[in-house]
């Protein structure tokens, strides 16, 4: 079931956007009245089609994408019969080449105002939770295997980042920390400062271990938020609202104190110790194979949420979108460095999927989807002949120069990036295979 989520998320989120960037540049097309004789969403074999004017609208059975074919373009099609005879008044090759340019950048500049709106949106209705620096600095951190590797222990007070305080929780785990070079965590262990260096391929590791979201915790006191119906807790007696202070013997303060010592007792019967107002109660329970009892923790740490008027929203959610361009150019340099292997950065459509999860959460699904939508906009723009940026460079260099390429330099690379479209499509799917496999 998870998987179907998974493919359901991915494939809603993708039709979405595709959808839209292709109506980018088929609004464009029609706006200087070029025809427009194909609009499809997923690419073929067709599972449906309908004609409405000059235009096919359908839908194609492979959903990883999509296109627009407009009459007088060399495109991905490869169609170049008809670019023998001569240019017709409604042809894309027949318009000036500034026209031509924004039809090319209408997918782009589409994109661009989707993400910015979704982003928008969210910071306007769900404003933005932050865990203060002081309130983490209560319990400290708990700390991944990883985050043990580079130094870290559990119940570390991080004060300070790159040697300057910081506001938010998100300020230690946010990109510009771990995709940064030479940064660094000033910690507090015991009353005592020490500097943690962050190496400069963090990124690969985590993508390497899966913990990009598990490097580093806030460590926290818990009670008990839910139940799962016919759970081994539900049938021990436990309630929502109580604390569990002890198993096993073991004294319980935090939650990650709790997942070790269930792991130790995988499959096994034991007691566990709950605070229920004044009272304390032993309860019997057995744990599942997977080292669970079957509740859904909520945090006693106070969380702030930071309400945003609708021009403040503007502002953060535009932030937040072009901070995705950001982060995206920040890992394209890593890679061209060196510091980070191609293997580990990039995710083909399975790891997209994985991003998404097996639940369906609605804020988090917009919250990919917007940054998918601000993803594709950079990915799209980049110089590559067959990519909209790679046509945009030779139509801005016709424009400057005052001279057209001619129709076979047009069809030759636009086989070229076709062949570098399919081989990075094909290398990011077997990554993603390989990943889930090994």
């Amino acid at each position: 079931m998870e998987v179907i989520v998974m493919a359901g998320q991915l494939i809603l989120g993708l039709s979405i956007l595709v959808g839209l960037h292709e109506w980018g540049h088929m609004a464009a097309a029609k706006l200087f009245g070029m025809r427009v004789e194909k609009f499809y969403i997923g690419f073929p074999p067709k599972i449906f089609s309908l004609q409405r004017g000059e235009t096919e609208y359908g839908i194609g059975a492979i959903p990883l994408g999509g296109f627009v074919k407009i009459s007088g373009m060399i495109d991905e099609s490869m169609d170049t019969a008809a670019m023998s005879s001569e240019p017709q008044p409604w042809e894309f090759r027949s318009k000036p080449a500034w026209q031509r340019l924004i039809v090319m950048l209408g997918g782009i500049i589409v994109n661009v105002i989707v993400g910015i709106f979704i982003f928008v949106v969210l910071a306007y209705n769900e404003g933005e939770q932050i865990l203060p620096s002081t309130e983490l600095n209560k319990y400290g951190i708990v700390a991944s295997p990883l985050a043990e590797e580079i130094g870290l222990k559990t119940g570390d007070k991080i004060v300070k980042v790159n040697g300057k305080p910081y506001n938010d929780f998100r300020d230690i785990i946010g990109p510009e920390v771990l995709m940064g070079s030479n940064s660094s965590y000033t910690i507090d262990r015991n009353g005592e400062e020490i500097q943690i260096d962050i190496p400069n391929n963090m990124i690969e590791q985590l993508a390497d271990l899966d913990e990009k979201g598990t490097f580093i915790l806030p460590r926290a006191p818990f009670k008990i938020g839910e139940l799962a119906p016919g759970s081994n807790a539900e049938k021990a007696g436990i309630k929502v609202d109580d604390r569990i202070i002890g198993i096993n013997g073991a004294p319980i303060r935090y939650f990650d104190e709790l997942q070790a010592e269930l792991k130790k007792l995988k499959g096994k019967q034991t007691t566990v110790v709950v605070q229920r107002g004044a009272e304390q109660k032993s309860l019997p329970v057995e744990v599942t194979p997977e080292g669970t009892i079957g509740f859904g923790s909520q945090t006693l740490l106070n969380f702030t949420t930071v309400e945003y008027t609708l021009p403040q929203a503007i502002s953060a959610g535009t932030a937040d979108a072009f901070g995705v361009v950001y982060n995206n150019i920040k890992g394209f340099g890593k890679i061209f460095r060196g510091e980070v292997s191609a293997s580990k950065a990039l995710s083909g459509p399975i790891g997209i999927a994985r991003m998404f999860g097996g639940v369906w959460d609605w804020g988090k699904f917009w919250r990919l989807t917007g940054l998918l939508s601000m993803v594709l906009a950079f990915m799209n723009a980049l110089p590559i002949p067959a990519l909209d940026g790679g046509h945009a460079v030779i139509l801005s260099y016709e424009i400057i120069s005052g001279r057209k390429p001619s129709d076979a330099f047009l069809e030759n690379a636009q086989k070229v990036g076709m062949v570098l479209l399919l081989g990075l499509m094909a290398f990011a799917i077997f990554n993603d295979v390989w990943k889930v496999i090994f």
